[in-house]
């Protein structure tokens, strides 16, 4: 492992270079990064949360060795994660103020360039086998009389469709976990204090800034995953239980066209494969669109330096966050070449891939795994002491050489 560190404060840059691909031969290329989030990552739960994104790797890599699709295996990666207690999705999400939990998804095909999403959606135990879903339905192409097939469905009606397309629904009682709904009583008790404070400016704007991570209000833990297959597709998938008390109906950046995930496969205009997954506050990811805007910037030849320069210049400084006082998010970035270098040797010529961490959060937590890998990677990746969460940011990442991706 290299490791490099910009003195700026603003910033910290890791590379991860992984050498071990080219000398395994037994199987062909394919690659997955998740994430658990970025948010709040406290010590007591690195364990579990950095089981849970090796499971997930786990289930991904095995859809690409049975030969499966990009977005089959970003859709196992993020079952496994929807089903994990410890994450903002699926089980366990966040309660809403009514203490209910609603969901958001999305999913998205590099090859097709098709999308699903869900939002705001009750009574499912993995909001994201729905956006999936719709999009494999839109691939069908029209419906009777003509008529376009939905890629964006919410609330009552998601529910609805859902069931009618095979996805088996589950009581929202079952999805809450008791650190949910412990959550979500604390939040509660806390919300009802405050209400009898006096609301003037200077305290209320004291109380905001002093909440911290106590209340559980900044665990902005949504879960995602990028993917590269055999055949160099791409795909991208996240899903989300949304800020802890939101108010109902509420929906975030993971069900959002552009602001929850990106993927697009290389062509005549592109020369790579890139694919996005987005976590943080909804609101500042909606307003920037910053699954798509990351994605565009990786074509630059410096991934690492473009991934930069989109964070702070199309997150942290945007005008259309220019009155908020931190900027929270994160994003995880896949990127693979179309076609191997000819002139390098036969052990070296498949895809690089490339594989980038950023947040402006205090923490997120990542895996990644090739095919060629016997297990996954974890790290849980965390601001420099002394810096400011929402006006700093952290990048790290790799690379990873693969094998025999069809040409």
């Amino acid at each position: 492992m290299e490791r490099l560190q910009n003195s700026a404060e603003a910033q910290q840059y890791t590379l991860y270079a992984d050498n071990s691909c080219p000398n395994k031969q037994e199987s062909t290329g394919g690659f997955v990064l998740v994430h658990a989030g970025a948010g709040y990552h406290s010590e007591s739960k690195a364990k579990e949360y950095k089981l849970a994104c090796k499971r997930a790797c786990q289930q991904a890599v095995d859809q690409l060795k049975a030969g499966g699709l990009a977005v089959e295996a970003v859709a196992a990666a993020l079952v496994e994660l929807e089903d994990s207690p410890f994450t903002n999705a699926g089980m366990g999400s966040n309660l809403n103020l009514s203490g209910e939990i609603e969901c958001d998804a999305s999913i998205m095909d590099g090859k097709s360039l098709h999308y699903g999403a869900v939002g705001a959606i009750s009574g499912i135990k993995n909001p994201v086998l729905v956006a999936n879903r719709l999009l494999s339905e839109a691939q069908k192409g029209k419906l009777s009389a003509g008529r376009i097939p939905p890629c964006f469905l919410v609330g009552r009606g998601a529910r609805d469709w859902a069931i009618s397309h095979g996805v088996p629904p589950c009581p929202s009682e079952k999805m809450a976990t008791k650190f949910s709904l412990s959550a979500y009583k604390r939040n509660k008790r806390k919300m009802e204090v405050a209400e009898k404070i006096d609301t003037g400016l200077h305290r209320t704007k004291k109380s905001r800034q002093s909440s911290g991570n106590k209340n559980g209000l900044e665990c902005l833990d949504t879960v995602g995953a990028v993917v590269v297959d055999l055949q160099g597709n791409v795909a991208a998938a996240v899903s989300s239980g949304g800020l802890a008390m939101k108010h109902p109906g509420r929906v975030g950046q993971a069900a959002h066209y552009g602001c929850g995930c990106w993927a697009e496969n290389a062509c005549n205009m592109n020369t790579y494969s890139t694919a996005v997954s987005t976590s943080g506050c909804g609101e500042h990811l909606i307003r920037t669109m910053l699954a798509r805007e990351c994605s565009a910037t990786m074509q630059s030849e410096d991934a690492h330096q473009a991934l930069l320069e989109a964070m702070q210049n199309k997150f942290i400084s945007s005008p259309f966050l220019a009155n908020e006082d931190r900027v929270l998010g994160g994003v995880i970035v896949l990127r693979c070449c179309r076609f191997p270098e000819p002139q390098l040797s036969p052990n070296d010529r498949g895809p690089l891939v490339e594989f980038l961490w950023s947040h402006t959060t205090e923490s997120m937590c990542v895996g990644y795994m090739s095919v060629q890998d016997s297990k996954a990677k974890t790290h849980i990746s965390r601001l420099p002491p002394g810096t400011v969460p929402g006006r700093s940011l952290a990048i790290e990442g790799g690379v990873c050489r693969l094998k025999s991706m069809v040409d």
